[in-house]
């Protein structure tokens, strides 16, 4: 290998991509969320789609015992979010506003699209677990703008005419 972590870093950071709040429930039912952008569909049919969860990350055993999973596709204006999600604070939740569905996975409120998956198969991905989830149901938005992550920051799509 020529180069270092952090070059390979600074490399994968030149692709842009969608900033996600993937969610499940504890044992007791209370709500988890972590904030990704390794999120990324894999079939059509069926529906399946994967995330990524680092292994130091504190809610790992709690998604593994699941069996479910929800990708909530933040929108721009989600950005606080994003960086709430993204912290080890308590009280993360406070005043979030969520929905559960058949799978039992917060939904998040407002966002571009939620993805309310049943956890199909975990992976060993070198540092990360490797979530693939059978979508069940869906909701996405008319419009708005994503949030977006590009070279260690968030990022806005402009258009240019």
């Amino acid at each position: 290998m020529s180069f270092d972590a952090r070059t390979f870093r600074n490399a994968l950071g030149c692709f842009p991509t969608g900033v996600t709040i993937v969610t499940t429930t504890a044992g007791d039912s209370s709500p988890l969320g972590v904030t990704i952008n390794s999120f990324c569909s894999v079939s059509l049919d069926p529906p399946l789609v994967l995330f990524c969860l680092d292994n130091k990350n504190t809610c790992l055993d709690a998604f593994k015992a699941a069996g479910c999973f929800a990708i909530n596709v933040l929108c721009r204006e989600q950005r606080e979010l994003s960086i709430r999600f993204a912290s080890r604070l308590e009280g993360k939740w406070k005043d979030v506003p969520y929905e559960t569905w058949a799978g039992g996975a917060p939904i998040l409120s407002g966002c571009l699209a939620n993805f309310d998956c049943t956890t199909v198969d975990i992976r060993d991905g070198g540092d990360h677990q490797i979530f693939i989830g059978r979508v069940e149901r869906l909701r996405c938005a008319q419009d708005g703008e994503p949030l977006v992550y590009y070279r260690g920051s968030y990022a806005d799509l402009r258009d240019e005419d």
